[in-house]
């Protein structure tokens, strides 16, 4: 059966999403290397495995079918043995692991130990010193080392699947990650995409992970079939918002013909636009106030000689009205007019809700102030506990990669 993607709404029926579902690649984080990771706290992994469980139960609950990266790409070195080499000798030269003969052995031990899909598990978790055992004794430098030093760094924001790569269309935007550490993470969809039976063949990469500029997935919403909005953030630059503009405009077979840079605070709290803005039915979108005031949008659309940009004036609700064909925008406030609960609930990703059908979310339990207020709006709320996964700050819509929506909302 043909796959391939196909996404052009954040809100038209989900029918298949990518998930990846918490490993001991937590169990690696520790105190002192946390804002190195990414992360302000360390989640408890029983318990964070059991609410991403529950999150993928829901989904499959509403007819969603739920696959899972370490399962895809288990599935591609299984149906082709011979890019196991590959893919370990990119990983470990990814993982900055630069002597031959730290490389020879750590090859070797991933080989002898570790098969399938629990060689893809490792590859995600890290390795520690201490694993290694006799190895420790090639250097100085090792034989000094707690033995708890990691030889090659966990990938712990793994969980969050929209940020290695983006759906837009039948294609996909292979992200350039802005944090070395996060880096190694599109590996695995590189090599899906390329050679996975669902997607080899099926879908063009529309942007590179390769590419010099930074740009990550949760920047990106389908607001339609024809206009993509993009954060400049703290992870996306406009020097790769052009670049990927250019790619899209330039492909006769793409639909995409207008773009909506959205210029949000570069800051921790914000991140990507959909810690901020997400959609949730045909004319509805959850907002946090703070980017209301000021906030700069550009339109970018194709030119003779490559692209054009222009400013846009206006209120975010009449930009989003147009862009969007309606003819009125509403935007919900995440934490409604309640200041201290419109910041914290932001914190917990109130404002990044997934939609899986027009006017139907899925939502962190925690943020009860917006979610009522959802609820009284009319919109259909699937609320999923988050004490746990919270904690690596991303919501819903950060874990879940859609591949499939409908073709109509």
């Amino acid at each position: 059966m043909i796959q391939g993607i196909h996404v052009t709404s954040e809100i038209a029926p989900l029918k298949k999403v990518l998930l990846h579902r918490p490993g001991r690649e937590l169990l690696n984080l520790v105190p002192d290397r946390l804002s190195e990771l990414l992360f302000d706290d360390i989640p408890y992994l029983a318990a964070a495995q059991k609410e991403h469980d529950a999150f993928a139960d829901i989904l499959r609950n509403n007819g969603v079918e739920v696959v899972y990266l370490e399962d895809l790409m288990s599935e591609v070195l299984s149906l082709r043995p011979r890019l196991v080499d590959q893919f370990l000798d990119q990983w470990l030269e990814e993982g900055n692991i630069s002597t031959i003969k730290w490389k020879r052995k750590l090859k070797k031990y991933l080989l002898d130990n570790f098969k399938g899909k629990d060689l893809v598990l490792k590859t995600m978790e890290g390795i520690t010193l201490k694993e290694m055992g006799e190895v420790r004794a090639y250097s100085l430098e090792d034989r000094i080392a707690p033995p708890d030093d990691l030889v090659i760094d966990p990938m712990p924001n793994l969980y969050f699947q929209r940020d290695p790569f983006s759906s837009v269309g039948n294609d996909a935007v292979i992200s350039r990650m802005r944090y070395n550490v996060r880096r190694r993470e599109t590996i695995y969809a590189d090599y899906i995409l390329q050679f996975h039976p669902d997607f080899a063949g099926l879908v063009k990469e529309q942007y590179s992970r390769n590419e010099h500029a930074s740009i990550e997935g949760g920047d990106l919403l389908n607001l339609s079939e024809s206009v993509l909005a993009i954060g400049i953030s703290q992870r996306t630059s406009p020097d790769a918002i052009e670049t990927l503009s250019a790619q899209l405009f330039a492909d006769e077979e793409c639909s995409i013909r207008t773009v909506l840079a959205f210029k949000i605070p570069s800051s921790r709290a914000f991140m990507h636009l959909d810690t901020v803005f997400t959609q949730i039915d045909y004319n509805t979108y959850v907002v946090h106030p703070g980017i209301l005031a000021p906030l700069n949008v550009f339109e970018i659309t194709p030119a003779k000689n490559g692209i054009n940009i222009r400013e846009l004036r206006g209120t975010l609700q009449e930009i989003l009205a147009k862009y969007n064909s309606t003819h009125h925008a509403e935007l919900i406030l995440c934490g409604g007019d309640d200041v201290i609960a419109s910041r914290r609930e932001q914190w917990n990703d109130g404002s990044n809700t997934l939609a899986i059908a027009p006017g139907k979310v899925v939502v962190y339990d925690r943020n009860t102030v917006t979610n009522q207020i959802l609820k009284e709006k009319g919109i259909e709320v699937l609320e999923m506990p988050s004490s746990e996964l919270s904690r690596g700050r991303g919501g819903p819509r950060c874990m879940s990669m859609p591949l499939i929506r409908e073709e109509k909302s």
